[in-house]
């Protein structure tokens, strides 16, 4: 039987991105999500959780997104589930857990976070990043409303997902 390995996050990230190259360069970037959720304690009361999920992405959506990506960013992340080990250098076994970026679509921010990033990176256009995308990757992988616009973003945005209404109580 085919597997299925599919992660969709919403979130923020933590610090601005840390974009490199391997040594035969090939660029990648790394950052940290946070993911806010809540829960019902054992007393019945609503208790806010904060998960960091660590998040890579390779090749040209990495050095595009490593341009307009910086702290506090809302993104929507699609990709995979990866884990790996190392050995530490006390010798010790290390295991990673990490998600690969298949598709990061920005949400909506504050005008002014869009107005630094575009300053930080010469551009004058709101429309310079999704010419751009389109340009690396074509109109199908980027949703068209990436800077909040589109219903989904906005809907976020205004807490159309929070969940705090719910009776449900899942055990994992």
């Amino acid at each position: 039987m085919r597997g299925f390995n599919k992660v969709i996050l919403a979130g923020n990230l933590t610090a601005d991105p840390d974009l490199r190259s391997t040594v035969n360069r090939r660029s990648y970037m790394r950052f940290n999500l946070a993911v806010n959720s809540k829960y019902k304690n054992n007393n019945g009361e609503l208790q806010d959780v904060v998960d960091y999920i660590p998040i890579v992405v390779w090749g040209a959506m990495a050095e595009t997104l490593g341009k307009y990506l910086r702290k506090g960013s809302p993104v929507l992340v699609e990709g995979r589930i990866k884990t790996g080990s190392f050995v530490a250098r006390d010798g010790s076994k290390k295991f990673t857990t990490d998600i690969y970026a298949d598709n990061i679509t920005m949400l909506g921010s504050s005008n002014g976070d869009r107005q630094q990033a575009r300053s930080q990176n010469g551009s004058n256009n709101a429309g310079d990043f999704s010419q751009e995308w389109n340009q690396t990757f074509g109109s199908g992988g980027m949703n068209d409303n990436f800077n909040g616009g589109g219903d989904f973003g906005k809907s976020l945005n205004d807490g159309a997902f929070d969940d705090s209404n719910s009776d449900d109580d899942i055990p994992f």
